[in-house]
């Protein structure tokens, strides 16, 4: 019998049930004997012996489910070889209960903390496999990750749905998209929902081009402007500053103003006494059922790792190169990101079609 673990770690995205769909139903079909078991909450479930006996019933009905029926939390990586506050090994606990259950391999669903995470057990021993989670599409050594198409669709929906108010009215509109660091969640909602303006982490901002932005089209007699921020948006004065002036700066942000795009939104409206109206749908982005794409993505992606599996492939994240299923080494992933260069041409691309980024 091949004894699989599986945990789902980190942020929740629309596609965490349609990926373990397709790593379970693999491994039912292609083995006589399987049992999976899935732990609760994460690395915590790993970490505190928590888990139960998945049957093939669990896995029917949920490739059209958002979020995780084994539930998430986020066990930050720079954590994990801090003792809790009982004095438990976390990393210790893992390896103890990975080997008591007498697992053969452990299948972690996640985003970049969570593939740390999952290369470090790799490396005390552990069979691991990785599979690429994150809205942000942000993981190193994939072109996707599943739960970022879905995202894009929602965040797209907002700023089309804001459009005909902004028309309407005349004014303003400063969409607040999710990605603290990378951008490309914002970047690709905001060229589908036909914003003037994109603002992102890796492209830091002059807000007087962004008002002057602004003030162009209105010159040519556009009532209505819209902006897409994410919420990592930096200014060029900012991104000059020290990690720890930047952390004091964001300190007295918090006490003026909920986020960055209402602090952008004040500059603006100073600048050009433009009327402006700020919306963050903030947590929706991660929420719903998973859009076509993400079903095709995370069914691939799961019958890829079930393969694996059963060919003894570990210590691997699954992705996926130029439209083909791809396997990295763990210890190449492990804390990098994949960032938007300001060379990318999809950012020369928007910028041809009049789009600004504020630099």
């Amino acid at each position: 019998m091949k004894r699989i673990g599986m945990l789902t770690s980190g942020g929740d995205c629309q596609s965490l049930n349609a990926t373990m769909r397709g790593v379970a139903k693999t491994l039912y079909n292609l083995i006589e004997d399987v049992e999976i078991i899935g732990f609760d909450e994460g690395y915590r479930g790993l970490i505190y012996n928590d888990y139960r006996i998945m049957r093939p019933r669990d896995f029917s009905g949920i490739l059209t489910q958002g979020g995780t029926i084994l539930g998430t939390s986020r066990q930050p990586f720079k954590l994990m070889r801090v003792p809790d506050e009982n004095g438990l090994d976390k990393v210790e606990a893992m390896k103890k209960t990975y080997n008591r259950l007498k697992l053969d391999c452990l299948v972690v669903l996640g985003g970049n903390g969570s593939q740390k995470t999952a290369n470090l057990l790799s490396q005390e021993g552990l069979n691991v496999i990785g599979l690429p989670k994150t809205i942000d599409n942000d993981l190193w050594g994939t072109d996707m990750t599943f739960g970022f198409q879905s995202a894009v669709n929602l965040a797209t929906n907002v700023i089309d749905c804001i459009h005909t108010t902004a028309a309407s009215h005349g004014r303003v509109f400063i969409v607040e998209v999710m990605g603290h660091k990378v951008g490309w969640l914002t970047l690709h909602a905001g060229i589908a929902g036909g914003a003037d303006i994109i603002l992102i982490p890796e492209i830091p901002y002059d807000i007087h081009s962004v008002s002057e932005a602004i003030r162009k089209r209105a010159k040519l007699g556009k009532r209505f402007s819209i902006i897409a921020v994410a919420e990592g948006a930096i200014s060029k004065e900012d991104a000059m500053l020290s990690k720890k002036e930047y952390k004091k700066k964001l300190e007295e942000r918090k006490a003026k103003y909920p986020s960055v795009a209402y602090e952008i939104g004040a500059q603006i409206q100073e600048m050009t006494g433009q009327e402006i109206r700020v919306t963050v749908p903030g947590h929706m982005q991660r929420g719903g059922s998973p859009c076509p794409y993400d079903r095709v993505l995370s069914t691939r992606l799961g019958a890829a790792a079930g393969n694996m599996i059963i060919n003894n492939e570990f210590g691997y994240l699954v992705g996926v190169k130029n439209n083909q299923i791809t396997k990295v080494p763990l210890s190449d992933v492990a804390g990098k990101l994949k960032m938007v260069s300001p060379d990318d041409s999809i950012i020369q691309e928007a910028k041809s079609v009049g789009i600004s980024f504020g630099d």
